[in-house]
């Protein structure tokens, strides 16, 4: 007699976008999910149907007839919607997993007022784009009960790499927290390039080498490997290897400045750098920075 097979996960997918529709293509792709999708765009569903994705005739639809309803929509006020559409509809069986980027506050509110009708909520935000999506390589950023996050992963893991961050609400705290350094890192890039165009460099070459030397050095991940930011005592093994960051990072931001002020390119953020890239890492200034003294004491 041969082994019971499990059935497969029941998931609804709404919302297919830039990146919501290679989600939901990864999930119709996966032998373990049987898929409904919903968009009020014609084109995606005729897409995730050739895909062997069943489309709905509406939101509420769709969660009558699934157990996990992934939705990946615009803003925090379309979220809302589709909860509303939602509740009332689904019992007890129901997760339904925002992949939306919202507001702080949001997930916790959602789950709330999902509770009253029996149905869990995880706001899990994804980090790693319209590719990561497509190769089904996305970090999906999760927080909610151990529960809802046990009923909803089978429908995560075809998509990329499922982390589970702690309580509702915290899978959008991480996502911030990723996002802040991402785009504070794409303002930095600007400002490098303006420097690097007024000493007549070539941009794209710059940009290659900068891609290259990130893929080899981990980027700014690159110093992310404790647990606080807390100071770092001198006997800490981390404290020699910031030394050597904080000496490097003092002494070229330095010289960056001194090119910029000799080009007249304002680099503020450069500025900012200079003077919080030691007490970031929890480590004094190298003698190198402009207010440093031999005796100055550990923060």
């Amino acid at each position: 007699m041969s082994a019971a097979v499990d059935a497969p996960v029941k998931v609804g997918f709404v919302g297919l976008g830039n990146i919501g529709k290679p989600m939901a293509l990864r999930l119709a792709g996966a032998d373990d999910v049987e898929l409904g999708v919903y968009d009020v765009a014609a084109g995606p569903l005729e897409e995730l149907a050739a895909a062997g994705a069943r489309p709905a005739a509406s939101v509420a639809d769709l969660a009558a007839e699934v157990d996990v309803l992934c939705v990946m929509v615009r803003d925090d006020d379309q979220v809302r919607d589709v909860m509303g559409q939602v509740l009332g509809v689904a019992g007890d069986r129901l997760t339904v997993v925002v992949h939306s980027t919202v507001a702080p506050d949001t997930p916790r509110q959602l789950e709330m007022s999902a509770s009253r009708h029996g149905v869990k909520v995880l706001d899990a935000p994804v980090s790693g784009g319209g590719m990561g999506a497509a190769e089904g390589t996305l970090a999906i950023l999760v927080g909610g009960s151990d529960e809802a996050f046990a009923a909803a992963r089978p429908a995560l893991e075809p998509m990329g790499k499922v982390v589970h961050c702690g309580p509702i609400g915290t899978g959008t705290r991480f996502k911030l927290a990723r996002n802040l350094m991402h785009f504070v890192a794409f303002t930095a890039a600007t400002e490098a390039q303006r420097l690097a165009e007024a000493a007549g460099l070539d941009l794209r070459a710059l940009g290659d080498v900068v891609r290259h030397t990130d893929a080899i050095t981990g980027g700014p991940g690159a110093i992310m490997h404790r647990e606080s930011t807390a100071p770092i005592a001198p006997d800490d093994f981390w404290f020699g290897v910031f030394e050597h960051v904080v000496a490097l990072g003092e002494k070229d931001l330095t010289f960056a400045l001194g090119l910029a002020d000799e080009l007249g390119v304002d680099t503020p953020l450069a500025r900012l750098a200079l003077d919080g890239l030691a007490p970031g890492l929890g480590m004094p200034h190298s003698a190198l920075h402009p207010t440093s003294t031999q005796t100055e004491e550990h923060p």
